[in-house]
Order: structure tokens, then C-alpha cells, then sequence
């Protein structure tokens, strides 16, 4: 999957260990790497299909973030992204060929969205 990051800063942690490690620390680090490791790997979100299992847990958010996906790294914190692209849709499709369809995103954040 293709990934790229919303600011110059959130790009620098996730292309440059040392980058990642100076701004959330080693162990936060460590899990952003994974996760990022992981997308890149993929070769749809559908990989992490269905939500909110596996130890990724990705999962869309609801309400005012709606489009926005989750994906667990150290508690409370999560690596929040959104897909470069919404897939067009002639029917609404259903959620897992919708997640088939994102194959580029752009990391927006890592916060802790319940605080």
C-alpha cells in the first residue's frame, strides 16, 4: 500500500527511525514502525479486514471522524489515517470491497482519540 503523511514532521518520524525515536520515544516508536511496516506490506486495507481484530485492530471511526481509520499502537494512543483517495462507488458498496478498494493512505496523526 502507499502511504504518505499530512505534515513534514509525522513524514520524518515514520520514513527515520532516529526521527521516530526523539519524538514519541523508543517503545511508541517501535510500534509505529510495525504498524507502518505493516501497511506497507499490505496490498489493500482489506488486509486488516475485519475490524478491529488482529493486534492492529483497525477499525473506521464514527460521527464527526468518519473516514478517518484507527489502528491501535501503545495504549492510549493510535495511528490515525485516512484513505488518499475515497473509492468512487456507483452503488454503495459493501464495507469489505470498500476496504478492498483503499490502496493509498495518508497518515494524519498519532493521538489518543478517547481523551
Amino acid at each position: 500500500m502507499d502511504i504518505s503523511a499530512g505534515d513534514n514532521k509525522l513524514r520524518k518520524a515514520i520514513e527515520n527511525e532516529a526521527d521516530c525515536k526523539r519524538q514519541f520515544g523508543v517503545d511508541m516508536a517501535r510500534k509505529i514502525r510495525l504498524r507502518v511496516a505493516a501497511l506497507r506490506a499490505a496490498e489493500s486495507l482489506a488486509d486488516f479486514w475485519p475490524p478491529k481484530s488482529g493486534p492492529e485492530r483497525c477499525h473506521e471511526l464514527e460521527g464527526g471522524r468518519k473516514g478517518t481509520f484507527s489502528m491501535d499502537l501503545k495504549q492510549p494512543y493510535r495511528l490515525l489515517f485516512e484513505p488518499a483517495e475515497e473509492p468512487l462507488a456507483s452503488n454503495p458498496p459493501d464495507e469489505q470491497e470498500r476496504w478492498k478498494a483503499i490502496k493509498a493512505i495518508k497518515i494524519l496523526a498519532i493521538e489518543d482519540t478517547h481523551g
